[in-house]
């Protein structure tokens, strides 16, 4: 899909609407062709914007530069979606392959106001994507700070819910595990904004002091959102660490009471086996009360063991 958005200079109401951002979206080889021969631009494609080389995301034609990026943020699936940006003094094109809620934002600002070039559209383009990344970010610190506070502070399950506390465990598990590939999505892009930013600000000359004041701030912006990911990231590890603690404790509980009770029935067997043997000549089998006695000795062979279990502090 192509959609040309155009502009018109504030000085000469006569002066023809000149377009300056053309948006391919899913473009077709017909729509690539028509803008490559329309505005005298090479737009790549799909397999050249996934390069991952340097030279191949941050190349300069004259005023021409072409950058992208991987865009991780807004991805379906566990591949990276390229993002592809043709920036110069009179044209910048962009070419993508998902949905974006920062265009449909800028799109929204250009029909309010359409005195917006090439270099003000790709400005605020960057600052509408680091806003969103912002975002992403601090929510996932709210989803981490629920976890670290369900893991931590219990407040409603049982600690003889052995189900829930393990249905629990692997909630939380799964909710870090979502949260670590999200920050590493994220971080992904973001990178690969800080570059873009940085490419531009040096090799496009013809930007205006605004302009490069407005980069200049979405560059520190990045900076530390990359700290803050950082920040996110290792409580991410830390998280994934206590949970799997907390798993192999539950283990460790459920063996402990494996091996008690296996403890436990090994002397009332053993008296069980012995006088289970059918001798002629066994004394206690002419015993009055010797089956009686059999049970008690079973009895307080199961209990002693228990007993001196608890006293331990074992069970």
């Amino acid at each position: 899909m192509l959609n040309a958005h155009t502009t018109k200079s504030r000085n000469s109401e006569a002066e023809r609407a000149k377009v300056s951002w053309v948006d391919l979206l899913n473009p077709t080889s017909d729509e690539i062709s028509h803008v490559e021969t329309e505005f005298g631009v090479e737009v790549p494609s799909r397999e050249s914007l996934q390069e991952i080389e340097s030279s191949s995301r941050l190349r300069a034609e004259g005023q021409v530069l072409y950058v992208s990026m991987p865009l991780s943020i807004e991805a379906a699936d566990f591949a990276p979606v390229p993002l592809g940006f043709i920036l110069s003094p009179q044209l910048l094109v962009t070419v993508r392959f998902s949905e974006v809620h920062a265009f449909a934002q800028v799109e929204a600002r250009i029909e309010a106001g359409p005195h917006m070039g090439s270099a003000a559209v790709f400005c605020a383009l960057m600052g509408v994507m680091v806003d969103s990344s912002a975002d992403k970010l601090e929510k996932l610190s709210s989803d981490l700070a629920a976890v670290s506070a369900r893991a931590f502070r219990p407040q409603a399950s049982p600690r003889h819910d052995d189900k829930r506390i393990s249905r629990g465990l692997r909630d939380c598990l799964n909710a870090i595990g979502i949260a670590g590939d999200d920050l590493s999505r994220i971080r992904e892009s973001i990178l690969g904004l800080q570059r873009i930013i940085g490419f531009i600000l040096k090799m496009a000359d013809w930007l205006s002091p605004e302009e490069k004041t407005r980069l200049s701030t979405a560059q520190q912006d990045l900076i530390s959102l990359i700290d803050f990911e950082a920040h996110l990231s290792g409580k991410t590890q830390f998280l994934l660490d206590a949970i799997l603690g907390f798993i192999n404790t539950e283990q460790n509980e459920i063996f402990k009471v494996l091996t008690i009770g296996s403890v436990v029935g090994i002397p009332p067997t053993l008296i069980a086996s012995m006088y289970g043997m059918n001798f002629h000549n066994m004394p206690e089998l002419s015993w009055r009360w010797g089956y009686p006695y059999g049970l008690a000795l079973i009895a307080l062979s199961t209990l002693l063991p228990i007993l001196w279990f608890k006293r331990r502090g074992w069970w």
